[in-house]
């Protein structure tokens, strides 16, 4: 199977897995071993920020994961195909394109601190937070925190590249102290970044009542649309949201690539837990009974139940059911190609990461000892944590890709 047919023969049958890395999120150590883990495990799709680190950081896993091909084969995996590599961009305000922020100076004394305790990516730290939980590493001469890609943090506040702009800890401040700031990439600025090389995948968030605003980005990133093997429309519910989807898909049509419309059922927020998906499974149904051409993926609230409510609801293609390229059909099929899952796949990778973090501080400190750096942390030099990673991350991408045998053991 060619790495060309690999995706485009999952988004036809109904199986398309996408890793959602982070519209925001810039921890460059995390980036690169989530990516190498789920590709080893089957993913068709790494979904990362418009930012060049971190574009070359999945690209770096990437190359990697064919050396490893043969013994993640033996081991049972179906990685080691190249996924496509996709970037997301916004066309105005987003919720996937924030960060929290606060001053520590202003928080009390007293304060139990219910901010650090409920971010799911760990990006808020304190001074007296321990530095084996944070995955920071401290300088003895310096006594500032040194993480393993080198970036210095400050020792109280939000850790910026670890912030994906859930949102979680704004309401929960006792003292209202948290806020968040969004930011819009120029389209011109943005187009060059990510339409170069080795770029497959474009995908566009934007909200109901954004249509001029889209108008703009598209007439920036329209001219090299044509290298594209796909571009995604990720779209939250909202009032008159078919109309704007069918104003979008006038605007963008013909297009030479493949169309994926991403229902953001409940942004950000798989790993709350089974209610979460409700939204997204939901949000999926309604898109689908609109007959959009192309095909339609979930995103937003997707977990370990998402597969059984799918199924459960009949938005799942059966084995055996002809399977066809949904753009060139007058009624698409009322299925669903594919699941996009962010922070609950990236949550179920966390203690694995956690214990690389642990062994690239040993190494670190050596360094510093020793006034030689390195740059440890890299997923493959641990293989028992990389086969540990990648079964996790393959128990998540097998519920949509094996027999239904195991889709019925799923959990209802």
């Amino acid at each position: 199977m060619t790495q060309l047919y690999y995706p485009l023969h999952s988004l036809r049958a109904g199986q398309w897995f996408k890793l959602i890395c982070g519209a925001s999120y810039q921890y460059l150590p995390a980036v690169r071993n989530l990516t190498l883990a789920y590709t080893l495990a089957g993913a068709d799709c790494i979904d990362v920020a418009a930012d060049p680190a971190v574009i070359a950081a999945a690209k770096e896993a990437l190359e990697i994961a064919p050396q490893l091909k043969g013994e993640a084969q033996a081991r049972g995996f179906a990685g080691g195909n190249r996924p496509w590599l996709m970037v997301s961009l916004n066309d105005g305000e987003d919720p996937h394109f924030r960060k929290a922020e606060f001053d520590p100076k202003l928080c009390p004394a007293e304060c139990p601190r219910p901010c650090e305790k409920i971010c799911p990516a760990q990006a808020i730290v304190f001074d007296n937070t321990p530095m084996e939980k944070m995955g920071r590493w401290r300088n003895r001469e310096s006594e500032s925190s040194l993480a393993p890609d080198g970036v210095r943090y400050s020792r109280s506040g939000v850790i910026e590249q670890r912030c994906y702009g859930c949102g979680r800890c704004v309401p929960i401040c006792p003292s209202q102290l948290i806020y968040t700031r969004s930011y819009v990439s120029a389209p011109t600025a943005i187009a060059p970044l990510v339409l170069s090389p080795g770029i497959d995948a474009l995908e566009i968030h934007t909200q109901v009542g954004n249509l001029a605003d889209f108008q703009r980005l598209w007439s920036a990133i329209a001219p090299g649309i044509n290298q594209l093997k796909l571009l995604a429309i990720s779209c939250p519910d909202g009032e008159n949201l078919i109309d704007y989807l069918w104003a979008i898909n006038e605007l963008i049509t013909p297009l030479p690539c493949i169309l994926v419309w991403q229902t953001d059922g409940r942004p950000m927020s798989g790993d709350i837990g089974i209610g979460a998906t409700r939204a997204a499974v939901k949000l999926a149904q309604k898109v689908l009974a609109a007959g959009l051409p192309g095909y339609v993926q979930l995103a937003g609230g997707t977990n370990y139940y998402t597969v059984s409510k799918l199924k459960a609801t009949g938005l799942l293609q059966e084995s055996g059911e002809q399977k066809m390229e949904r753009n060139s059909l007058p009624h698409p099929l009322p299925y669903i190609a594919g699941i996009a899952y962010g922070s609950y796949a990236r949550v179920l990778l966390s203690g694995i990461l956690d214990q690389l973090e642990q062994f690239a501080q040993e190494k670190i400190s050596a360094d510093l000892k020793s006034d030689h750096r390195t740059t440890p942390g890299n997923l493959e030099q641990y293989p028992d944590l990389l086969w540990q990673a990648v079964d996790i991350a393959h128990s998540l991408v097998c519920q949509l890709k094996s027999s239904p045998k195991l889709l019925q053991s799923l959990p209802n």
